[in-house]
């Protein structure tokens, strides 16, 4: 794959020209929407934020739901309603929804006080169409649940009805797949064919439906482009107890290397036939494996039709691509001590720059992008660079504008959550930096999240674990003074693949997988004061083999920081910070500076030295 050898092109939204400029569009194409609806016999239609394959990253020509809207965010829902419509985003988003969505179309609500489901059951009953290659199983209950309750139909459509309005939708992405070499992914296809086919014969299953690029491009070892910031390749895949796999894909994006790669144990199939082959298991009257929390109602519906008989398990690639094996850790720790060298360089540079009164946020991520890019090594950001001064900061997600990236000013916060995607690993890393001299405030709200940050870095916890168990520890600080934030505290993270990756997590929300030693995970822990600034730090941790402690009864795991930036101790109020949390900040800033240092100029080397000192 090329590497990105100058600076990337940010995605800087315009959220003025969608709401103002492009009302009466905006207008119009709701009233076309209509229209196509009242064709179609339907008094309202579901739409959701997707695509036929569920990612967190979609392509231009599923963006159904931002052309309707106008609302660009990565999670959300509308319901277009004869008695009104709604659009439902969560907290991340109810600032954002507000600049960019008409409310006199869509009236917003924030889906933890008012749900889809929720807000169906107060409206009188209508018949709501819906995309069934854009809904899971589990999406659907709830809403069918409320429309029943009301008298009201839920009615799969054979086509979108925003596809037939949709003048300029842009193609499907058809993005060239590539194969993984090796020396990155540590395992060889054929292996991991073999290992997770053995599960389904030991169980009794003939095949399994895969239906996440993610999962499929682990198998397979190859990677793709379909979408921005993951290098995902859009296709489905059946996985056979023999071992042989059925690869539905655009041939558009394959060529002779990857033919050579996948070898003639993979057969390459055309979209088109995807529909037969299904019918054909049900017709061998195979058990077949689904995931439904993952696959899309239309696959799950065709299979029944066939009368296949379903076994109902989780993707059985999720749990073994969590699991990094020696290579895949070898590479996270190259990739993110060349991503710490960058980052750290910016941060010096940002030392330089940030109380100048000229300097914004987008011109600061950037600069960022560069830093990164200048490594050689960069394929792509793995996320959009969340670059947010002050009161910007306060929004957890938020995206850059034109209209309302602010410049950076003494006395304020800055907050960036970036990572980079490089072909050994993928990272993800937020720092919070005060620009001047920061209030008593944010340093005591800014060394409670630190606190947080360490019980979780320093935590040692028994197999079986799950981060549900230990997502307390990063809000125990902040809950002794009536604080906390609303998002997880970590996310697992891909090798070279999504920077979002389960099935694994640290969060309130309930999680009965065990973390095992493999597995990357955020850690990042916040406050956000609404108006005012938002803090939050965030590393990638490792979860490490067990280890016997002196004196203990059982083994123990642990964490392994691999993400190497300074965090800033001019926030850091030393007095709320105990013993063992002064040591791990310490020892962890030496680590930086042992493996970062090296790497940097004089200048920027005695900066760091400073910046790594001992509390």
């Amino acid at each position: 794959m090329p590497r990105v050898s100058t600076p990337l092109k940010l995605n800087i939204m315009n959220t003025d020209k969608t709401l103002q400029n492009n009302k009466p569009e905006m207008i119009q194409r709701f009233q076309t929407f209509w229209a196509e609806l009242d064709k179609r016999g339907l008094e309202g239609f579901i739409i959701s934020r997707a695509d036929e394959f569920q990612g967190e990253y979609i392509p231009p020509s599923a963006q159904r739901l931002a052309w309707l809207t106008g609302f660009t965010g990565s999670a959300g829902m509308a319901i277009v309603h004869r008695d009104g419509s709604a659009i439902f985003v969560d907290g991340r988003y109810i600032l954002a929804v507000r600049e960019q969505v008409d409310d006199s179309l869509f009236k917003p609500h924030d889906r933890r006080d008012c749900p889809p489901d929720k807000w169906l059951k107060q409206q009188p009953k209508a018949k709501l169409g819906y995309d069934p290659w854009l809904h899971t199983p589990s999406q659907l209950v709830l809403l069918q649940r409320a429309c029943d309750k009301v008298g009201g139909e839920l009615v799969p459509c054979e086509t979108n009805p925003i596809d037939a309005i949709w003048p300029d939708q842009p193609e499907p992405p058809v993005a060239p797949i590539v194969p993984h070499p090796l020396r990155y992914t540590g395992e060889s296809s054929e292996s991991k064919r073999e290992r997770i086919a053995k599960t389904l014969a030991e169980n009794h299953v003939g095949a399994v439906i895969l239906t996440a690029p993610d999962s499929i491009a682990w198998l397979l070892n190859m990677r793709g482009g379909d979408v921005p910031h993951a290098p995902l390749p859009h296709c489905f895949a059946i996985l056979y107890a023999d071992a042989k796999v059925d690869l539905f894909v655009n041939p558009r994006k394959i060529g002779p290397e990857l033919l050579e790669h996948l070898g003639e144990a993979v057969r390459i199939q055309s979209p088109a036939v995807f529909k037969m082959v299904l019918d054909q298991l049900g017709e061998a009257k195979q058990s077949v494996q689904i995931d439904q929390k993952q696959a899309v109602i239309w696959i799950i519906n065709r299979l029944k039709a066939a009368r296949a008989r379903l076994v109902k398990r989780y993707d059985p690639c999720a749990l073994p691509k969590a699991c990094k094996n020696e290579v895949e850790i070898a590479g996270a720790r190259a990739a993110h001590l060349r991503d710490g060298i960058a980052l750290t360089r910016f941060i010096y540079w940002l030392s330089q720059h940030a109380t100048t009164g000229t300097l914004d946020e987008r011109q600061a991520a950037e600069r960022l992008a560069q830093f990164r890019a200048e490594t050689g090594m960069l394929h792509d950001l793995s996320f959009d660079t969340i670059s947010a001064v002050g009161a910007n900061a306060a929004m957890v997600h938020y995206q850059l504008t034109e209209q309302s990236h602010h410049t950076f000013q003494p006395g304020t916060l800055y907050l960036v959550d970036s990572g980079g995607q490089y072909l050994d690993g993928t990272t993800d890393v937020t720092r919070t930096i005060a620009i001047g001299t920061p209030t008593d405030e944010q340093r005591d709200r800014f060394t409670r999240v630190l606190k947080g940050h360490i019980g979780i870095a320093s935590c040692r916890f028994p197999e079986r674990t799950t981060g549900t168990q230990l997502d307390v520890l990063a809000r125990h600080a902040l809950w002794q003074v009536g604080l906390d934030y609303q998002h997880g505290t970590g996310h697992g993270v891909g090798s070279f693949l999504s920077v979002h990756e389960g099935p694994q997590h640290i969060s309130k929300r309930k999680n009965n997988v065990a973390l095992k030693p493999g597995m990357i995970l955020s850690n990042e822990p916040g406050y956000y004061k609404e108006g005012d600034f938002g803090i939050r730090i965030e590393n990638l941790i490792l979860v490490t083999e067990c280890l016997a402690i002196e004196g203990g009864e059982i083994e123990m795991m642990g964490f392994e920081p691999l993400t190497l930036v300074p965090i800033d101790l001019n926030l850091v109020e030393p007095l709320l910070l105990n013993d063992s949390e002064k040591t791990w900040l310490n020892d962890y800033h030496k680590r930086v500076f042992q493996e970062i240092g090296p790497a940097l100029e004089e200048e920027a080397l005695n900066w760091l030295a400073q910046a790594t000192r001992s509390v």
